[in-house]
């Protein structure tokens, strides 16, 4: 029994294939202007992973901002609910997920069965987000990569004042044309954010057993300081940026048990 869950993000756009519970293939893309030709194209890509055809897929479940959009998806849930599902299946004991993704970032409390309690959302300011960090890289000519091993090499952090992330670009922009030392700069631009994500936490209540989605799970600058102000190790999965599709697959295998 072949499911499988897309999920369109603001930056990216991600599919997963699940038969039964074990995953088949995954893939992510950017998302283009267009979502339809992005979920089109993510939904090729992780078919032709897998060796099979759309036929073969017995129900398809869309979700992420573009979900209503997605032509051939049977049904849509929201990236909470499915979030949510696809963390507790890859760590059962988790109670609070933190989502930071690329256009906004949700704290997110689950139940003992993964289903959305819940939640508190940064969707007003992109600071705190992917695209906050996108804009700082370009701004200072190095990849998201760079920017969170300069912070990893810090032997200071110089505080970051300003909330907003336009106020942030020229403040770090700023303290470093003054002769700051930039590692030191952009490591107290990772703790802004993470307190940020942390004030967030705290709207849901922190648990114990915290797992971290999305793609800035990837910045283990980011997670240093998240560790750091909740004196907990983050649960992240190998891909975390795939946690959303997991959950939609998972909720399109339920309609046939």
């Amino acid at each position: 029994m072949i499911t499988a869950g897309i999920d369109i993000g603001s930056s990216t756009s991600k599919a997963v294939l699940i038969d039964e519970g074990d995953m088949l293939s995954y893939s992510i893309m950017p998302t283009g202007a267009e979502s339809v030709n992005s979920a089109r194209r993510v939904m090729a890509d992780v078919l032709d992973k897998a060796g099979i055809s759309a036929k073969d897929v017995s129900y398809i479940l869309a979700t992420g901002y573009g979900r209503v959009i997605v032509p051939f998806a049977n049904e849509a849930l929201t990236e909470l609910t499915c979030h949510a599902r696809g963390a507790h299946f890859l760590f059962p004991n988790v109670r609070t997920i933190l989502d930071m993704g690329g256009q906004d970032c949700k704290a997110i409390r689950c139940d003992a069965n993964g289903q959305l309690l819940n939640f508190v959302m940064n969707d007003k300011c992109a600071a705190g987000t992917g695209r906050f960090l996108e804009l700082i890289a370009r701004v200072l000519g190095v990849s998201l990569d760079a920017l969170s091993d300069l912070a990893l090499k810090a032997t200071a952090t110089i505080k970051i004042n300003s909330t907003c992330a336009v106020f942030a670009k020229s403040e770090v922009t700023s303290l470093i044309r003054e002769g700051k030392n930039r590692c030191d700069v952009i490591a107290g631009l990772h703790d802004a954010i993470a307190m940020r994500v942390f004030n967030l936490l705290r709207g849901v209540g922190i648990e114990s057993q915290l797992a971290i989605t999305g793609g800035l799970g990837k910045n283990k600058a980011i997670i240093r300081e998240i560790e750091k102000k909740t004196d907990l190790n983050c649960m992240i999965a190998e891909e975390p940026q795939i946690v959303g599709a997991l959950g939609a697959a998972l909720f399109a295998r339920d309609k046939f048990i």
